[in-house]
């Protein structure tokens, strides 16, 4: 485990005529002969392992499972897969996210131009057993590892795992623990780095003129800076939400009363006038409205309720359940500890249209601090003037068309 891959030798050797671009990422790669691996090879982090397997495959079919982890690992699904564990918790399903990262890597092996052993499990596959039918090139340049993660997910994966089951995938993806560095070695490149790595390879490979350099750039499954959208929906109910002191017309600030004594006593001009803080008393109300026409992912949906029910207990606030579609179906106040449980109890109503009308004027009477509408922002709005509360669209999609007012987020990755 502390070698250079002998058994991987080879097909890396091969790929510097077969593929600069995977070739030059393959340089950033730790290559490890290890006999417990159960299948050909596996990767975790940085690292890929070549099991006893690897050996009995021909040179064109090793060159293609080479370049398959070299781009597990040189687009992070080691590390996004454990990040994607640590957003969803004990929902999170790392079957779906193999069949996801091995359908997208396996597809773009083959679109540069290699082999793979056969049967191999491609992003073509995938969406055909969800009943679309898409270019494979297209395909790569629409879709990445954590909006294909959930579009399974949204339909329960069965028909991902009877796929993965009849093509033999193997599990070779492991979450990254943050513990592959042996004693001795580098720590493993940041992401800024594989950005550098990614940028240099493509152009190697663009240069060559075959290969993934020619893919590559099409490919939507680069590693890209994103922020999270838990992360940006945290931010905006907090400050949405927050109770900021507002300056009272009527009385007199503490600062003045005493600058405006002395000023009396020593026969001075007053000093300008300057209004007390003082606090709302009423208490910050974050109305959540969820569209009952649409259709969002089970685990979506519970990350969305947990974001939302711990900013409503961070700041002590009220929460209030609509659920529409053409008109309002429920309409209910939530207990922001229980409000996860509550929503799994509740009939919740599918189908039919949508408009928003309804909801806006409904969040206005409640006189909301936010409005969270989780909705695919398909229907009519209602009046074009926005309302006084922020207004935060929570959509399925991966680019949610533009609100006519508020902040649309995609629920997407």
């Amino acid at each position: 485990m502390t070698r250079h891959s002998r058994r991987a030798s080879p097909a890396l050797q091969a790929l510097t005529e077969a593929d600069p671009a995977l070739a030059a990422l393959s340089l950033w790669c730790r290559h490890r002969d290890d006999d417990t691996v159960p299948g050909a090879a596996e990767t975790e982090g940085q690292d890929i392992r070549y099991g006893p397997a690897f050996d009995a495959l021909p040179l064109h079919e090793q060159i293609g499972l080479a370049g398959h982890h070299v781009l597990h690992v040189a687009l992070g699904h080691s590390a996004r897969m454990a990040e994607m564990a640590l957003r969803l918790g004990d929902r999170f399903d790392p079957e779906l996210w193999q069949i996801a990262s091995d359908a997208l890597v396996n597809q773009t092996i083959l679109a540069a131009g290699h082999a793979l052993p056969r049967p191999a499990l491609t992003l073509s596959d995938l969406l055909r057993g969800q009943g679309a039918e898409v270019d494979a090139n297209v395909a790569l340049a629409e879709w990445d590892c954590e909006r294909l993660y959930h579009r399974l997910a949204q339909t329960g994966g069965e028909a991902a795992r009877r796929a993965a089951q009849e093509r033999a995938l193997p599990r070779d993806l492991r979450p990254e623990s943050g513990t592959q560095a042996g004693a001795g070695e580098d720590t493993p490149p940041d992401r800024a780095e594989w950005h550098a790595h990614l940028a240099r390879a493509m152009a190697a490979g663009q240069v060559a003129g075959f290969g993934l350099g020619v893919i590559g750039h099409r490919l939507a499954d680069l590693p890209r800076p994103r922020t999270p959208w838990e992360v940006v929906l945290r931010r905006l109910l907090a400050r949405a939400m927050t109770d900021r002191p507002r300056p009272s017309p009527a009385r007199p600030a503490r600062g003045w009363l005493a600058a405006s004594a002395r000023a009396l006593s020593e026969g001075a001009p007053l000093p300008p006038w300057q209004p007390r803080l003082q606090r709302g008393t009423a208490q910050p109300r974050l109305v959540l409205a969820l569209d009952a026409s649409g259709s969002v992912a089970d685990d979506t949906l519970a990350l969305l309720m947990a974001e939302v029910t711990g900013v409503a207990r961070r700041v002590q606030g009220a929460l209030h359940l609509l659920v529409f579609d053409e008109a309002l179906r429920i309409d209910c106040p939530l207990d922001p500890a229980r409000a996860e449980a509550a929503l799994r109890a509740l009939d919740l109503p599918r189908g039919g249209g949508t408009d928003f009308a309804p909801v806006l004027a409904r969040a206005v009477a409640l006189d909301a601090s936010a409005l969270v509408i989780l909705s695919d922002m398909d229907g009519p709005i209602g009046p074009a003037r926005p309302p006084r509360f922020p207004v935060i669209w929570a959509a399925p999609q991966a680019d949610p068309p533009g609100p006519p007012f508020g902040r649309a987020l995609s629920l997407a990755r």
